[in-house]
């Protein structure tokens, strides 16, 4: 299969190939699915022929994301995303704790809602620092 995409739209490619093996391997250890590590290596590996020599480094065992590549913001969009979905399902975990863990029907699903909206615009105007356990 070939791709003809344009040089913007292959580095938005790494973008996605990049994220998307870290969202499935970043927590696993020495326990990888190895065919994303290859196939994100293979793709790095085109940014010679891309003339983007800069996004990649070559090792005795292939090639990986370069130093540069890594380090230049896409560990901030990264963890945008982090935050938002650990923000999301806190606030859904405590608006369900409210609500004593009922199951959600038709009839509760509004004030579920209207719990989910409180605590986030809480965690948008005051992050964790309201937050107590105990």
């Amino acid at each position: 299969m070939e791709l003809n995409l344009t040089d913007r739209e292959f580095r938005l490619l790494l973008d996605l190939a990049y994220v998307g093996n870290w969202v499935l391997n970043s927590t696993r250890g020495e326990d990888r699915f190895e065919p994303y590590d290859d196939l994100e290596a293979k793709l790095f590996a085109n940014c010679i022929k891309r003339h983007m020599p800069e996004l990649l480094e070559v090792h005795k065992d292939g090639v990986s994301p370069s130093k540069a590549y890594v380090e230049g913001g896409i560990h901030e969009a990264i963890m945008d995303y982090e935050d938002t979905v650990f923000f999301e399902i806190l606030a859904e975990e405590l608006a369900r704790r409210d609500m004593n863990h009922e199951p959600i029907s038709h009839d509760n699903f509004k004030e579920l809602t209207g719990r989910i909206d409180e605590y986030i615009a809480e965690f948008e105007q005051n992050g964790m620092d309201n937050i107590q356990l105990g």
